[in-house]
């Protein structure tokens, strides 16, 4: 049977832009998806003629071989190379156009022959018109998530809101894993569009932004934080708490004579390494805090001290 024609199947002229391509294929597909026609006969194979037809004229490469070659456009590049198209007597003879004498082929009328082989390679189908299934995916879709650092060191749940080839909106729970990063790239099987041919649907890709933190800079797995340390704990001594990413704190001891902008390596203590079981680091920076608003016997403690010093 021929196939019908892209442009019949969506209702639309050659010349339809790629606006009216949409429209007529969102119109289509929310009267012939089979979820909205439960027991109606003939919709599901309707359906994938729709979503064929979208999926090659929405293409503007696509559309120009189909434009051209028609129902064989996926030959599209094997007629450049070859020279041969669906037009092109390239194995005719003499003896008329459009016919094929067997005799000069070197093959009978039971078949087998290289021709046989030439043709299905470049046509897909055998010389008695039948066409090789071509399963085809369905096209892989691309939604954007924002997540806090906190959920990008824990791990996260997102409900998406999303739109099916007719229309209807549908609810998709979706998990993010430990470690993602600004540019990560998550996969949900299955939950793309819709293939054709029995062929299975695309996937579906979470494009993750890690919004800023007001108190971490992150490098990669690594972490750095600025940590106030008293003057007092600075000079004699002290501990400290260290916030970390997962909202806990830790202690951190600092030494006698902890100077300003020193660094703690805090091993482990970073984000988790995506799809692995080690975390990066964080690194600490100490920023010794200068006392304010001091009274006059303590200026005179000061004054004292820096005799001393003296």
């Amino acid at each position: 049977m021929a196939k019908r024609d892209y442009y019949q199947t969506l209702g639309i002229s050659k010349g339809a832009s790629q606006k009216d391509i949409k429209n007529a294929f969102r119109k289509l597909a929310r009267k012939y998806h089979p979820d909205l026609n439960k027991g109606e006969k003939g919709t599901e194979a309707r359906f994938k003629e729709i979503n064929e037809a979208n999926e090659v004229l929405s293409d503007s490469d696509n559309r120009k071989k189909y434009d051209r070659y028609g129902s064989d456009w996926k030959h599209a590049d094997e007629f450049a190379k070859s020279g041969a198209g669906p037009f092109n007597n390239a194995y005719t003879r003499r003896s008329g156009p459009g016919r094929v004498d067997a005799a000069d082929f070197g093959f009978g009328a039971a078949g087998g022959s290289p021709f046989d082989t030439v043709f299905e390679s470049v046509f897909g189908a055998s010389r008695s018109g039948q066409r090789r299934a071509r399963p085809t995916q369905g096209q892989n879709v691309e939604h954007p998530v924002d997540v806090s650092l906190e959920e990008a060191y824990k791990g996260a749940i997102r409900i998406l809101r999303l739109e099916d080839p007719s229309g209807t909106p549908r609810r998709l729970e979706v998990k993010i894993p430990p470690g993602v990063k600004t540019g990560s790239r998550v996969r949900v099987a299955g939950e793309g569009m819709v293939g054709t041919g029995n062929g299975r649907k695309g996937d579906l890709f979470l494009v993750i932004t890690v919004r800023p933190d007001d108190r971490f800079e992150r490098d990669g797995d690594s972490l750095h934080i600025e940590v106030a340390v008293p003057l007092f704990d600075a000079v004699l001594g002290g501990e400290v708490h260290v916030p970390t990413p997962a909202g806990g704190k830790l202690a951190l001891k600092i030494p006698p004579e902890t100077q300003n902008g020193r660094v703690f390596l805090m091993r482990n203590q970073g984000m988790p390494k995506l799809g692995g079981d080690k975390k990066g680091d964080l690194h600490a920076k100490i920023k010794v805090v200068i006392p304010t608003k001091l009274t006059q016997e303590e200026k005179e403690l000061f004054e004292e001290l820096s005799s001393l010093r003296e």
